[in-house]
């Protein structure tokens, strides 16, 4: 059985909270809890931030997809911002004293799979998948 939810956020700092509790009430509907749900919480939020604060262009939010099927869920973060050589989403090596720069370096820890894809007609989508099955509904 396949879920899937979307939700537009605005370009405001609320929005990665909002979306980190969409994708939270999301999850718990479909009955994943515990560590996967922890896991991709904290994704969700990197993300969401990234978008926000670079994939977003002036007056334009983000989208958040969250699907499961039998045994994965996958998170999607959608903006405005056109793949380029220098906003390319990338992992850097963040040293002690830097402030930023450790939102991928999570994703690529917590998600058994990450990447970006281009977004028709504009933009990009940063995805990572988790393998977290949903809990089994009453019939």
């Amino acid at each position: 059985m396949t879920n899937e939810l979307h939700k537009y956020f605005d370009a405001e700092r609320r929005a990665v909270g909002r979306a980190r509790e969409f994708v939270v009430t999301s999850l718990e509907a479909w009955g994943i809890t515990g560590e996967p749900a922890e896991d991709i919480r904290l994704c969700v939020s990197e993300l969401a931030s990234n978008a926000l604060a670079h994939g977003a262009r002036r007056g334009h939010g983000f989208l958040v997809c969250v699907r499961t099927d039998e045994d994965y869920v996958t998170l999607e973060v959608h903006d405005s911002r056109d793949i380029s050589p220098d906003q390319q989403p990338r992992l850097r090596l963040a040293t002690d004293t830097d402030t930023a720069g450790r939102g991928l370096s999570i994703v690529d820890r917590l998600a058994d799979d990450w990447g970006v894809d281009e977004r028709s007609p504009y933009g990009k989508v940063v995805w990572s998948r988790f393998q977290a099955a949903p809990a089994p509904q009453p019939v």
